[in-house]
């Protein structure tokens, strides 16, 4: 059928950006991670339109907006939609700071007539962890803005297009209870003339989902499950080779720990074959446990399959704070094997750490972040603050004990403090937070990774730009790394509708300065850094460098290094460790008696 002759409905399938401090959406001519959800829906989208699910004399036009990389254009897109013609307006991905953008996009569709669906994190975290749905998301419903909570394989999105056609879209739509099995399902697919707006032209996909771990900070575990599913490495070979067709060849594996998926063998070895044998040359980037260099042959054929970049959820040194979070899989006595394991393998790693746990004060988080400067080959560490998010255990225990959190959901980007801390305040908190970033991104200690990226076989070219991106999205951008991109855009008219509306004839000249500054800045501190880089590779004793941090021999470590030793957690997990070693030990002595 060419559809020609037949009805149209539209899917306007958009996965919103949030507002920066000033009200303006955060949006970049090339943004720096590409959307998984954008891609899952697309490839539901696009199964749905094979399958004909409105019927063979309907055809199914669909349009994505990924609008940190692109603008979404209200009225453009409701006067592309032709009088008679049927529509829905689907806002996906939408995590809880991107919620108030969301609901401002949809009222423009609404006050247009059109229905409109919103989904993601924060409305399944909502739905799986409170009592009743929160105000943000009642006063959405009121304007006739229907939820979607859950995920939307196996037919769920059916659902949802044939009443939408129908003109029956229910409040909310709740599968919380059920998620699909994942094998087979549509696979996360977007065309090249969006990925081609990603920073290396990057595409995403997930290969599984779910946790099995209980942190309390976490969303994940309530929000996909802790029982885990997987996609199959056919799956996976299929992805691959979608993407190759179009040139697309880097990837963002949005798995929130691979190294528990328990086909990982499998999955690598299919990319292993496809890079050896028919020279599909793909990277990813994956994120990993801390326990994960323990599983035989994991961090080798993780790198013979192209894993260039690892992610790793250190969380913090102090194993305390680590406990008090229910993260008690991370054991900071394997921090520097796990971080040297990768090393040697060539592969950058970059970590996260949360700022905020209870015991943290100004000073104590300043000596860790020294700490890990010596003693942790970590590539690039990246800061968060430890925020209350909808859908994490967190936040129901607060919410249940009436405790102050900021309402404004457009600041739960774990880049502002949101709730009281025992031991700082507001102020203190965020600037101990921006404090951390200054001190791990230091030149000095820029110099540091770079030349350790030398001795570990790697150029230093690979962590240098790394780390640029972390320090500048920071310090001049104000935003998270993980928000950033290259290109600042701004529009006057899409600030958020509770603010004023600036005057062209401050906002365009404040814009031009602020554009043209970051570019100077931007181009001081290329240059700077790669001057740096280029002595190192100019130092005759380059090869020779040599820091606590890279000596897998210390003696006794586990005595003499100051993160085992400067917290009453860390002595505890000596002692831990040190009986761990000991019982192995007896172990092997019967063993061999026998």
């Amino acid at each position: 059928m060419d559809g020609t002759s037949g009805e149209i409905f539209h899917l306007i399938l958009i996965k919103p950006t949030h507002y920066d401090d000033d009200g303006y959406p955060i949006q970049w001519l090339r943004s720096a991670i590409p959307s998984n959800t954008l891609a899952c829906l697309n490839g539901i989208a696009e199964d749905c339109k094979a399958r004909a699910v409105l019927g063979d004399d309907v055809e199914l036009s669909i349009a994505t907006y990924d609008e940190t990389n692109r603008r979404v254009r209200p009225d453009a897109i409701i006067s592309s939609i032709k009088p008679g013609e049927k529509a829905l307006v689907a806002i996906v991905g939408v995590q809880t700071n991107q919620f108030p953008r969301a609901v401002d996009l949809a009222m423009i569709f609404r006050k247009a007539g059109l229905p409109v669906a919103i989904g993601g994190f924060h409305v399944s975290g909502c739905v799986a962890m409170l009592p009743e749905l929160p105000a943000d998301i009642r006063a959405a419903q009121q304007h006739g803005i229907s939820l979607f909570a859950g995920e939307a394989e196996d037919g769920r999105f059916d659902i949802v297009l044939r009443d939408a056609y129908e003109g029956a879209l229910q409040p909310l739509y709740n599968f919380m209870s059920d998620l699909p099995d994942m094998t087979h399902q549509p696979h996360p697919m977007l065309p090249r003339e969006h990925v081609r707006r990603t920073l290396g032209v990057t595409s995403s996909f997930d290969l599984g989902r779910g946790c099995p771990y209980q942190c309390s900070f976490c969303t994940i575990i309530n929000v996909q499950g802790r029982k885990s599913r997987f996609r199959s490495p056919d799956d996976l070979e299929a992805i691959i080779r979608e993407n190759h067709a179009q040139g697309i060849h880097r990837f963002f594996i949005t798995d929130d720990n691979f190294a528990r998926n328990r086909n990982w063998e499998a999955l690598f070895d299919r990319v292993i074959a496809l890079r050896e044998r028919e020279r599909i040359k793909v990277k990813f980037t994956i994120q990993v446990d801390t326990l994960c260099h323990q599983i035989p042959g994991f961090v080798e054929k993780a790198s013979k399959a192209g894993v260039s970049r690892v992610f790793i959820g250190l969380e913090n040194i102090n194993p305390d704070s680590l406990l008090g979070a229910k993260k008690r899989q991370n054991k900071i006595t394997d921090y520097r094997a796990m971080l040297q394991a990768w090393k040697k393998r060539g592969v950058v790693t970059y970590a996260g750490y949360i700022i905020g746990f209870p015991n943290d004060t100004p000073e104590t988080v300043a000596r860790d972040i020294e700490i890990i400067k010596r003693e942790l080959p970590v590539d690039v560490l990246e800061f968060f603050m430890l925020t209350p998010l909808p859908g994490s255990e967190d936040h129901q225990t607060l919410y249940r004990n009436g405790v102050w959190m900021d309402p404004d959901m457009n600041k739960y980007d774990i880049n502002h403090a949101v709730t009281h801390h025992p031991r700082m305040t507001l102020a203190e908190w965020e600037e101990t937070y921006r404090a951390a970033w200054r001190s791990f991104y230091s030149p000095e200690h820029m110099k540091t990774v770079m030349r350790r990226a030398v001795v570990c076989g790697m150029k230093p070219g690979k962590v240098m730009v790394m780390m640029y991106w972390f320090f500048f999205s920071i310090r001049y951008e104000g935003v998270h790394p993980l928000e950033s991109g290259y290109l600042r855009l701004k529009y006057r008219r899409d600030r958020r509708p509770s603010l004023p509306r600036e005057s062209w004839l401050t906002f365009y000249p404040r814009y031009l300065y602020e554009t043209v500054r970051k570019h100077l800045l931007m181009g001081y501190w290329i240059a700077r850094m790669d001057f740096w880089r280029q002595q190192i590779l100019r130092d005759a004793n380059r090869n020779a460098y040599f820091d606590l941090a890279l000596q897998t021999d210390v003696p006794d470590e586990l005595a003499s290094l100051e993160m085992f030793q400067t917290t009453r957690g860390g002595a505890e997990a000596v002692t831990k460790r040190r009986g761990e070693d000991a019982a192995r030990e007896a172990i092997k002595a019967r063993a061999a008696a026998e």
